[in-house]
């Protein structure tokens, strides 16, 4: 972005009373479209062109090419760089202060985002989606997403969402939301497993039956308990007397695994997530399968808004597509 420099006063302007600077600037700021006003002091605010691009919902090449505009406009250079940092000129301080004063007396309305409301499955946005999600909100930062998160048949009939992930223990979507939604999607089938962590069992001692797994703790992740498909794995659990944790949340349960040296169920993708993790396919001679459901609210408000949520999660699934073949 090319800064212009301050025009030399000439001539009578050079003689000006000390009021004539502000009224300049005023007449200036009366001149200047509110978006482009809101562009140039939410800048102003954040020192960072990126920043305030994701603040405004804008590409940064967008916001510079405005403020250039600007620029040209007034005839002043509006910010200067000092050391790696942005700052406002002197003249971009006086063009800030009348477009301060003036958003106060227009009232400037901000631009309200929707509400949108996302519910997903635990396992699934801890890993699986999160990483995306915490992508669109460094791109999108003036984004309103409202992110639940479901661990139970419970916790699912309990809310209400735009967006909403599930896991069902059948072919079919049953039993989904409580809300009307649109026709549900498959996204993906899972395989469940027991793991356990490489650096605690080698190749040749890792535990290959029931009777091996004596020598192990075992770790469950409670909501895990009412789930009829997992009933293979619960069953191992509830026989245990003695070493066995039980804990509420999904990312201890990962940790218990990971730094404990203990054996927990996890879906078949975990070796693909963690490559730390290790699989232990031939302890239980039943399947064990859940399937991975998306369906959007009959009742959506804004079809725009959560079309993209949608396609950011069509899209983290089918670029993990080998992580459920």
């Amino acid at each position: 972005m090319a800064f212009l420099e301050p025009s030399a006063p000439q001539g009578a302007a050079a003689w000006r009373t000390p009021n004539e600077p502000r009224n300049a600037w005023l007449a200036l700021a009366n001149e200047i479209e509110p978006e482009v006003a809101r562009y140039f002091l939410v800048s102003a605010r954040c020192g960072c062109f990126m920043q305030a691009a994701r603040s405004l919902n804008i590409k940064a090449t967008l916001l510079r090419k405005r403020l250039a505009q600007l620029e040209e406009q007034v005839r002043h250079s509006l910010f200067t760089y000092q050391g790696n940092g942005l700052v406002l000129s002197r003249d971009g301080q006086q063009l800030q202060a009348q477009l301060a004063a003036l958003a106060n007396e227009r009232r400037l309305p901000v631009v309200e985002q929707p509400l949108i409301r996302l519910a997903v499955a635990e396992p699934i946005l801890h890993d699986i989606l999160g990483r995306d999600l915490i992508a669109l909100l460094r791109r999108n930062a003036s984004v309103r997403l409202d992110i639940i998160s479901l661990d139970s048949q419970m916790s699912l009939q309990a809310v209400e969402a735009d967006v909403v992930l599930w896991l069902s223990d059948a072919d079919g979507p049953a039993p989904g939301p409580s809300f009307v939604t649109e026709a549900p999607r498959a996204l993906a089938r899972l395989q469940y497993l027991p793991y356990i962590a490489k650096r605690y069992s080698r190749l040749t001692t890792r535990p290959d039956s029931l009777e091996d797994l004596e020598d192990y703790m075992l770790v469950q992740w409670q909501p895990d308990e009412q789930v009829d498909a997992l009933q293979p794995w619960n069953r191992v659990v509830e026989q245990r007397l003695a070493a066995v944790v039980q804990v509420q949340a999904y990312s201890l349960m990962l940790e218990m695994i990971r730094c404990g040296a203990c054996i927990g169920l996890l879906p078949h993708y975990m070796s693909s997530f963690d490559r730390g993790l290790v699989a232990l396919p031939g302890l239980l001679d039943e399947r064990m399968q859940r399937q991975v459901w998306l369906a959007v609210n009959a009742q959506v408000r804004d079809l725009d808004s959560v079309r993209v949520i949608v396609e950011l999660i069509v899209g983290t699934f089918e670029g993990r597509r080998e992580w459920f073949e």
